[in-house]
């Protein structure tokens, strides 16, 4: 392991290794504050499950929109650099929320406020993610390409031993800190974010334009001083006197060159920044134009808009009914990336050679069956049987994360395959993007099952039918399976 990090720190720096482990350990440990906002949205702002989850899907709405990010990252530099400038920006964008809602308790407890300043802290560590992103792929390509591996290796672990120590410290945060605190606590770490930014080099996207201006100029310059001396150069000393009355009309026939050249300049910047943003644009919607594009991603959409996601409700249930402390429920989640991380190491063991069709409708199934555990605990069977409702969460948690896995895992290999050379890293984030925005549109049919179910706080007398819809909805992806081409396999070889 030491000699596996001294190795990345030679190839890539230890600043920029620090960086995106950072990064990644903060995404993970985003668990530990957005714990904090669930129980606000439920205690102190008194919101029905419903409103709670419409709250939830704006927030996130940013993370729907990453190839924005992307394409603004790739084609307008900042002062001639392209990751820098706008992961400084992201950052910012991540901390300065937190600030004001632990300092303001007015914005605080408005949910309207709330919800906006939430959706900024969200466009803020999206764009962070997917610069960061760019920033592996070019140190990959430019650097050590044999290190991507190692490099993607300990960015996920990052991120899982930072979602485990949020959940962890989160859940025991809420039982002895007040929320504010813990949103100011949460600052740290973008904090150390910013600052380390600073150490990070970046060449400057003009750096060979002004190698090779200054080449030119030393030229002309030299050439200048040759013809001097040449006997096409030499005057008489009756010409002086001219030369000097036309100085002061020279120096502003110059001075309005130079100007002219300026806007010039800027004009042709601006006009090329135009031309990158369309030429980026119009490949990403000829490549997904593309069936074996849209069709796979068309179906990893519907997989997600056609299933409620109920998350929510099931979290006041848990806390109002069940009546679990906020530590268990971090727990609870600590054992959900276990459980993640177990789904990865028995995807990559035993099913990446299997045909992602199958993989893809063993998942649904799958969950569709685990959905028997919730119907257990909510008609309260399990009781009967002797068996905790703690036991029951925290195994249909880790069950559940696990199982997940096998969806993400298909879909991330499927992403790779079908990127086309020139602009992976815009259409993976497109990719990214689609399958968030699916997420957020199943939060938005959850939060409206929710509505007409009229499930609300102290009232679940119509959550089991909702469990059992969310059950049912588990098999309409498996009929659109014909959408994922037949002979792909979950290897990425």
């Amino acid at each position: 392991m030491i000699q596996w990090t001294k190795q990345l720190n030679a190839a890539f720096g230890t600043a920029f290794l620090w960086l995106i482990c950072l990064i990644y350990f903060t995404q993970g440990f985003r668990s530990f504050v957005w714990t904090a906002i669930s129980y606000q949205l439920k205690d102190n702002l008194k919101l029905s499950p419903s409103a709670s989850q419409f709250v939830f899907s704006v927030a996130f709405f940013p993370w729907s929109i990453k190839p924005l990010y992307g394409i603004l990252s790739d084609c307008i530099p900042i002062k001639g650099r392209k990751r820098s400038p706008y992961l400084v920006i992201a950052t910012v964008l991540s901390l300065v929320p937190w600030l004001i809602l632990g300092l303001n308790s007015t914005l605080r407890d408005s949910t309207w406020h709330l919800m906006v300043l939430l959706t900024a802290q969200n466009l803020g560590s999206a764009m962070a993610d997917v610069v960061v992103d760019a920033m592996i792929a070019e140190a990959v390509r430019f650097d050590r390409a044999s290190f991507a591996g190692d490099l993607q290796s300990i960015s996920w672990s990052s991120m899982a031993l930072g979602g485990i120590c949020g959940s962890l410290l989160g859940g025991y945060a809420l039982s002895n800190l007040r929320i504010d605190a813990i949103f100011l606590l949460f600052c740290v770490l973008p904090c150390i974010q910013l600052l380390s930014c600073c150490f990070v080099e970046e060449n400057s996207v003009n750096s060979k334009v002004s190698l090779e201006n200054s080449i030119v100029r030393d030229s002309h310059m030299n050439g200048s001083t040759l013809d001097e001396g040449s006997p096409l150069t030499k005057k008489s000393h009756s010409s002086t006197r001219r030369r000097k009355k036309g100085k002061k009309n020279a120096k502003g026939r110059s001075v309005n060159t130079s100007k002219s050249k300026t806007l010039n300049k800027e004009d042709s910047l601006a006009l090329k920044w135009f031309h990158s943003l369309k030429e980026a644009i119009y490949d990403l919607c000829r490549a997904f134009r593309q069936p074996m594009i849209w069709r796979p991603m068309s179906w990893f959409f519907l997989a997600h808009i056609t299933i409620p996601n109920l998350s929510t409700v099931i979290f006041y249930y848990e806390t109002e009914v069940l009546k679990l402390e906020p530590s268990f429920l971090g727990t609870a989640r600590v054992v959900g990336w276990l459980g993640l991380m177990l789904g990865t190491f028995i995807y990559n063991r035993h099913l990446k050679y299997m045909t992602l069709r199958k993989i893809l409708m063993c998942a649904h199934i799958g969950l569709a069956f685990l959905n028997l555990l919730q119907i257990v605990v909510v008609s309260r069977k399990n009781i009967a049987f002797g068996i905790s409702d703690k036991i029951m969460v925290l195994f249909g948690s880790a069950l559940v994360d696990g199982i997940n896995q096998f969806k993400f895992m298909p879909f991330l290999i499927l992403s790779g395959q079908l990127c086309p050379p020139g602009i992976e890293g815009t259409l993976f984030a497109l990719f990214m993007s689609i399958n968030n925005f699916g997420t957020t549109v199943g939060s938005f049919v959850g939060a409206g099952l929710a509505s007409v179910l009229n499930i609300d706080s102290g009232s679940f007398d119509n959550l089991l039918l909702g469990i059992i819809v969310h059950a049912l909805c588990n098999f309409i992806p498996v009929a659109f399976l014909f959408l994922i081409p037949k002979e792909a396999t979950g290897s990425s070889t």
